[in-house]
C-alpha cells in the first residue's frame, strides 16, 4: 500500500560520465531512509526518486547524491525541464577548446620527444634548431608543458576520479586517470633521471586526454540529437497569450490565462492552450502532436490543441485546458516517463556496469605483473597496463539500451505513437498475435443512425411519425449519459431533428451491453440482445434481421419492447492495408467485438480478417485473450481504451486508439494519437527495429570490451608481435560510445513502410 506521504521528485545530476556513475548514484539514493525507488537516467543526467516525505526531504536526496561524489540541485519551482542542457552545451564547448589546446601541445611535444629518443635524420633536417637546445632544458620543458596541458585540459577527468576515490567508488575517469597518471609519472621519472631504455610517454598522455575529450564532445552532441524530439515539445507552447476581455486584446503571460478566458490566435501563431473555437476558422497543423501531417480545418465549435500551429486564419477561442492539463503537457510527460523507464534488456548492462571498473583494475594489475615477469621490461609493462586501463569503456554498455530507447520514443511521438516505457516497447516487439476491436479501431467509430423503428399496435399506425420522434427523444435523453459510439449516433440524430429533452435520471451504464435510466417517469432500457435476456424481456420474433454491417440497438419502456434503432458504421480507409501489413509481419490477426455477428462479418470481410468473435462483453474479450495467452501466444490488444480497458491491461501489449485530454489516463502500453489502423503496424515495426538496435548496441559494447581489453593486454604479441599503443587504445575507447550513439541515431530517420494500395505516409 502506497503511503499518502509518498511523492516523486526529479533532480538534475551533474558529473556523471558512465554507467558506473549511474549505478553509484542509484545505490546512494536507494540507501537513503524513506526512499522507495530511484531511477537514474544517464542520457538526460537526472534522477527520479519516489520517497516518503515524512521520512526524507528533497535536501537529503541532494546530499545523498553529493555524498556519492556527484552534484545535484533542487529544480526551480515551475521548471518542468530538468535536463542539464546548459551544462551539456557548456561541457561540449569546453571539450572542443581544451581539445584544440591539447592538439597544439601534442604537435609540439611529438617532435621534441622524438628528438629526445631517436635523433632521427629527418628531424635533424626538418628541425635543426631542436638540436641546439640543451637536452636537460628540453626534458624539463617537455615535462612542464605536458603537466600544464594535462592539468588544465584534464582537470574535469582527474577531479571526477578523485571525488569518486574519496567516496570509495570508481568510474571511467578512474581508469583514465590511473592510466595517464602512471604514464606521466614514469615519463617524469625518465625525464628527470634519464638512462638508456627509459622511454617517455608525454605524447601518449596528451593523446589519451585529447581522445577522451573528443569522445566526450561527440558523445554530448549525439546525446542532444537523441533528445531533440523530446525537447522540441517543450518549445511548442508560447510563453504569452492574447487574452480578450470586453473586446480588448492584451498580451499576458500564459500563467495569467484561466479556463473560460477568450484567447485570440493570429495566422502563423501557435495555440497557447487546449481550446474550443468561438469565432472564425483556420487551418491547423498538429503534426508535432499527433503525427498527422495533413493540415486540418477548424471552425466554430472545433477543438484545437496547445502547441498546434494556426496557418491562415485569425480565431477567438475559449480556453479549456491549461498548463499541465493540456494534451501537449500530457504527451511531454508521458514521453519523459517512457524515456526514463528501464527496458528489461538494460538489466544485463546494469549488472555488468556495476562490477566493470573493479574488474578492469584487476586485469590491469595482472597485465602489469605478467609483462614484468615475462619480458623483464618495466616500459613494456607500463605501456600495456596503460592501454588496458584506457581502452575499457563502461559508457558504451550504459548507453546501449537507453540511447536507442530515447531516440525511438522521440521518433514514435513524431509519428503519433507514444510508448509508455522501455518494457512496453520490448513487449510489443515480441508479440505473436494481435486482437483488434471493431468499433473505433477498424471502423470510423461514429455510426450513423439509419432507422428508428417503433414497435406499435394497430391503434398506433396513424401516429408513426410522432411515435418515432417521441421514442428518439427519450432514447437520446438516456444515451446522452453514455459515450458509446451507438449512443452518440442516437444523440446526433435527435439533435439533427431539433428534438429537446430533460436529463434522464438514475442512469446506469452496463459495459458491453447497454444502459438503463429513468426518463420522465418511465423506466427505460437501451442495449443489445444480451441485456434484454438478462432482464427477461423477450424480443419480437417477427422483426427482420439487420442487414450486414448494421448494428441494432433495442429499447424497452416500462418493461415492454418499444423500438429498435439501426445504425451503420464504415470501415476506415487504411484498415485493409493495416491488417495485411500485420499479417505480413507474421502476426495472427483476430477481431473481437461486442456487436452482433451480422454487423461484424461484413467489416471483417472488408478488412481481410478471417478470425472473428462477436457478441462479446468486456469479460468475454478478457477471457478470450487469456485463452490465447494460455496457448503460448504473446498477444497485443488494440481498442479504444474505455470498454476494452481490462483486455488492454491483460494483454502482453495493450494499444489504445484515439486522442483527447484524457490521453494519459487511457489503458494500454502504447497510445496511438492518430485514430488510424495504419499506426498499428507502424508501432509494431518501430518497436521491432528499436529492439534490433538495442541488441546491436549491446553486442558492440560487450564485444568491444571482450576483444579490446585482451588486445590491449598483449594477447596477440606471442603469435604476431602486435601491441596496442596507449594512444590507439584511447582512440578506440572514445570511438566506442560514439558508435553506440551513432547507431541509435539511425532511428531518427526511420520511416514506416507504406501500406499496400496506399501512397507513402
Amino acid at each position: 500500500m502506497v503511503s499518502s506521504n509518498t511523492e516523486s521528485l526529479t533532480l538534475p545530476v551533474l558529473g556523471m560520465t558512465c554507467a558506473s556513475c549511474q549505478h553509484h548514484v542509484e545505490e546512494a539514493l536507494r540507501a537513503t531512509a524513506g526512499v522507495e525507488s530511484a531511477r537514474v537516467d544517464l542520457m538526460a543526467h537526472r534522477a527520479t526518486v519516489v520517497f516518503d516525505r515524512a521520512t526524507a526531504s528533497p535536501a537529503q536526496l541532494v546530499e545523498a547524491i553529493r555524498g556519492a561524489g556527484y552534484d545535484a540541485v533542487l529544480p526551480r519551482e515551475g521548471d518542468g525541464s530538468v535536463r542539464d542542457e546548459d551544462a551539456t552545451e557548456g561541457a561540449t564547448a569546453k571539450a572542443w577548446v581544451t581539445l584544440t589546446a591539447g592538439a597544439a601541445a601534442m604537435l609540439l611535444v611529438m617532435p621534441l620527444e622524438m628528438e629526445m629518443g631517436a635523433g632521427d635524420a629527418f628531424l635533424m633536417r626538418a628541425f635543426p634548431w631542436l638540436y641546439a637546445i640543451p637536452a636537460p632544458v628540453l626534458r624539463w620543458f617537455l615535462l612542464a608543458l605536458t603537466a600544464v596541458v594535462v592539468a588544465w585540459a584534464g582537470r574535469g577527468i582527474y577531479g571526477s576520479a578523485w571525488s569518486a576515490l574519496r567516496h570509495g567508488t570508481t568510474n571511467m575517469n578512474t581508469l583514465v586517470s590511473l592510466g595517464t597518471g602512471v604514464a606521466f609519472a614514469y615519463s617524469a621519472y625518465a625525464a628527470v633521471l634519464p638512462a638508456p631504455g627509459r622511454a617517455v610517454y608525454f605524447d601518449a598522455v596528451l593523446l589519451i586526454v585529447g581522445f577522451l575529450l573528443l569522445g566526450k564532445a561527440l558523445e554530448a552532441r549525439a546525446k542532444r540529437r537523441a533528445l531533440a524530439a523530446l525537447d522540441s515539445l517543450s518549445r511548442l507552447r508560447p510563453a504569452t497569450a492574447r487574452r480578450m476581455v470586453d473586446g480588448v486584446q492584451t498580451v499576458v503571460p500564459l500563467e495569467e490565462v484561466h479556463p473560460g478566458d477568450s484567447v485570440v490566435v493570429l495566422p502563423g501563431e501557435r495555440f497557447p492552450v487546449d481550446a474550443t473555437i468561438l469565432e472564425g476558422r483556420t487551418t491547423v497543423d498538429e503534426s508535432m502532436l499527433t503525427g498527422e501531417a495533413t493540415p486540418l480545418d477548424r471552425a466554430v465549435g472545433g477543438r484545437v490543441l496547445a502547441g498546434s500551429l494556426s496557418y491562415d486564419g485569425a480565431v477567438v477561442c475559449r480556453a479549456d485546458s491549461l498548463g499541465e492539463e493540456t494534451m501537449l503537457a500530457q504527451i511531454a510527460r508521458m514521453m519523459d516517463q517512457a524515456q526514463s523507464s528501464r527496458a528489461p534488456m538494460e538489466r544485463l548492462a546494469d549488472a555488468a556496469s556495476a562490477i566493470f571498473v573493479p574488474v578492469v583494475l584487476g586485469l590491469a594489475a595482472v597485465t602489469f605483473v605478467a609483462w614484468l615477469v615475462a619480458a623483464h621490461s618495466l616500459p613494456l609493462a607500463l605501456a600495456n597496463t596503460v592501454a588496458v586501463l584506457v581502452i575499457a569503456c563502461p559508457c558504451a554498455m550504459g548507453l546501449a539500451v537507453p540511447a536507442a530507447l530515447t531516440v525511438a520514443v522521440g521518433r514514435g511521438a513524431q509519428l503519433g505513437v507514444l510508448f509508455k516505457g522501455g518494457e512496453a516497447l520490448e513487449r510489443l516487439a515480441h508479440v505473436d498475435a494481435i486482437v483488434l476491436d471493431k468499433t473505433g479501431t477498424l471502423t470510423v467509430g461514429r455510426p450513423v443512425l439509419e432507422q428508428v423503428n417503433p414497435l406499435q399496435g394497430p391503434r398506433d399506425q396513424g401516429n408513426k411519425g410522432t411515435r418515432e420522434r417521441e421514442l428518439l427523444r427519450m432514447a437520446a435523453a438516456v444515451e446522452e449519459r453514455s459515450n458509446h459510439p451507438l449512443a452518440l449516433a442516437v444523440v446526433d440524430a435527435a439533435r439533427a431533428r431539433g428534438l429537446e429533452w430533460q436529463p434522464a435520471e438514475d442512469a446506469q451504464v452496463l459495459p458491453g451491453r447497454g444502459l438503463t435510466a429513468r426518463m420522465e417517469g418511465h423506466d427505460c432500457i437501451l442495449g443489445n440482445q444480451a441485456l434484454f435476456s438478462e432482464y427477461g424481456i423477450a424480443l419480437p420474433s417477427d422483426v427482420t434481421a439487420p442487414e450486414p454491417g448494421v448494428t441494432r440497438l433495442w429499447m424497452a419502456v416500462d418493461g415492454a419492447v418499444a423500438a429498435y434503432f439501426d445504425a451503420r458504421d464504415a470501415l476506415r480507409p487504411d484498415a485493409t492495408g493495416a491488417v495485411a501489413a500485420l499479417r505480413d509481419a507474421g502476426l495472427r490477426v483476430l477481431m473481437l467485438t461486442g456487436d452482433s455477428a451480422a454487423a461484424a462479418a461484413p467489416i471483417a470481410q472488408q478488412a481481410g480478417i478471417t478470425e472473428v468473435e462477436a457478441g462479446l462483453d468486456p469479460a468475454g474479450k478478457l477471457a478470450r485473450i487469456r485463452d490465447l495467452q494460455k496457448s503460448g501466444l504473446r498477444v497485443a490488444m488494440v481498442g479504444d481504451g474505455i470498454n476494452d480497458a481490462a483486455a488492454l491491461a491483460t494483454a502482453d501489449a495493450g494499444i489504445a486508439m484515439g486522442s483527447g485530454t484524457d490521453l494519459a489516463q487511457e489503458a494500454g502500453d502504447v497510445l496511438l494519437l492518430r485514430a488510424q489502423p495504419a499506426a498499428i503496424p507502424a508501432a509494431l515495426e518501430l518497436a521491432r527495429q528499436t529492439v534490433r538496435v538495442m541488441r546491436q548496441n549491446l553486442g558492440w559494447a560487450v564485444g568491444y570490451n571482450l576483444l579490446g581489453i585482451p588486445l590491449a593486454a598483449g594477447a596477440l604479441y606471442p603469435a604476431f608481435h602486435i601491441l596496442l599503443t596507449p594512444w590507439l587504445a584511447a582512440a578506440a575507447m572514445a570511438l566506442s560510445s560514439v558508435c553506440v550513439l551513432g547507431n541509435s541515431l539511425r532511428l531518427r530517420a526511420w520511416q514506416p513502410a507504406p501500406l499496400a494500395g496506399s501512397s507513402a505516409r
